[in-house]
């Protein structure tokens, strides 16, 4: 997503340019290229040396300054791929509506040609004033990206919108804002995570599952311009941005909810790993410890993928499924596509202490209905998400 892009982070005078620090810090990480510039009133509250240290680049603040480039406040914004202000202040965004360019900064933007993010921070009762929304509606309606800030206690000890977003989150627009959009128009589901099945009100069955490749897989298809329906068991993720996030806990509350997709879904890509059985009775009341042994009877789960590889005859979607194994990793995985009447199948080795289930990275084996077999190197689970569905829209071209 940002990997190799042009970045110029502007940071504005308010409280919340703390923040800034942690931005940069992740985009550097993420593999971008990144400058900043700052105005005279930010330096007040971060020193320029901070970002100097994250970036790797000499920080801009004053355009007179004997070693700022001659006409930088041009070339920046002219050679970036992407401009974002964070924090953007009430009086910055004034500016920028109104074409003003009395520093590094503005001047920057107003000559920039590259796409801009905005997000705002400020107090709340500055945010919701009339002129603040007419100079968002006017900036918006010129091109820019804004984005909604945060709501919650602010520095200023008031409650309600105005806190700049968490950097995880502006980093993730950023990639999105500067991702292709070859998956524009499609609708995508996608499972993750796992289910819970409860013994009694305090105790349930579920495995170790922790969301993340389904999680990754999500976030690369909204970024790529799909419409994306995540229906996740419980874990310990944020839902990313920008997607149609149902929660679940049973596998009988992901089958409805899967079911109740597939009709108007164009690839369905099942990365959950769904309970294959469930206690066939719930207790009503905490189960009590005693000095026998204890005996749960166990009945067999709906098999979602081969419900959805039924229904895929008339619908048809495209139809991912992925098998969590321990052994014989291409023979079981050829076995569940067959009877699921998968597309394609994604095979991981889940004993693997360096992948798999809670593990960052991911090495996959991909097996597809007419035999084929590809081996992937291990890789961070973000990027394998783009792998899969480079291939996907391989086979909806077929």
């Amino acid at each position: 997503m940002i990997k190799d892009k042009k970045i110029v982070i502007g940071v504005t005078g308010g409280i919340a340019a703390y923040k800034a620090a942690e931005l940069v810090r992740i985009l550097v990480k993420g593999g971008a290229s990144v400058r900043v510039a700052m105005t005279s009133n930010a330096v007040k509250f971060v020193a320029p040396l901070t970002f100097e240290t994250l970036s790797g680049n000499r920080v801009v603040w004053d355009m007179f300054d004997p070693f700022t480039e001659p006409i930088g406040h041009i070339t920046w914004g002219q050679e970036a791929d992407l401009l974002i202000i964070a924090p953007a202040t009430s009086n910055f965004i004034a500016k920028m509506a109104h074409g003003t360019a009395d520093d590094f900064l503005t001047s920057m933007v107003l000559a920039s040609t590259a796409k801009i993010l905005v997000c705002p921070a400020m107090n709340t009762q500055m945010y919701k004033n009339a002129a603040t929304q007419e100079n968002i509606r006017l900036i918006s309606g010129r091109g820019c990206f804004v984005m909604k800030p945060g709501e919650g206690e602010l520095a200023c000890h008031t409650e309600g919108p105005g806190r700049l977003p968490e950097p995880e989150e502006i980093a993730e627009l950023a990639g999105n804002l500067l991702t292709e959009k070859d998956l524009d128009g499609l609708k995508v589901v996608v499972t993750a995570g796992p289910t819970q099945e409860p013994v009694d009100p305090v105790r349930y069955i579920t495995n170790r599952s922790s969301g993340k490749m389904g999680y990754a897989i999500a976030r690369a298809a909204t970024a790529r311009g799909a419409a994306v329906k995540l229906i996740s068991g419980p874990v310990a993720l944020k839902p990313p941005a920008g997607i149609d996030f149902h929660q679940v806990k049973t596998a009988e509350e992901m089958r409805k909810a899967a079911l109740a997709e597939a009709g108007q879904a164009d690839v369905i890509i099942k990365a959950a790993a769904v309970s294959d059985y469930r206690p066939g009775e719930t207790a009503l009341q905490k189960i009590k410890k005693d000095e026998g042994s204890f005996t749960l009877n166990m009945i067999k789960n709906p098999d979602i993928l081969a419900e959805l590889g039924a229904l895929k005859k008339n619908d048809g979607f495209i139809l991912v499924g992925f098998a969590a194994e321990t052994e014989s990793l291409t023979a079981n995985a050829e076995e569940k596509l067959r009877k699921k009447n998968l597309d394609m199948i994604v095979a991981n080795d889940v004993s693997r202490e360096d992948s798999g289930f809670d593990a960052e990275n991911n090495k996959v084996q991909i097996i597809y209905r007419d035999g084929k077999v590809e081996d992937l190197p291990l890789m961070p689970k973000e990027s394998l998400a783009d792998q899969l569905l480079d291939r996907i829209m391989v086979l909806r071209k077929k």
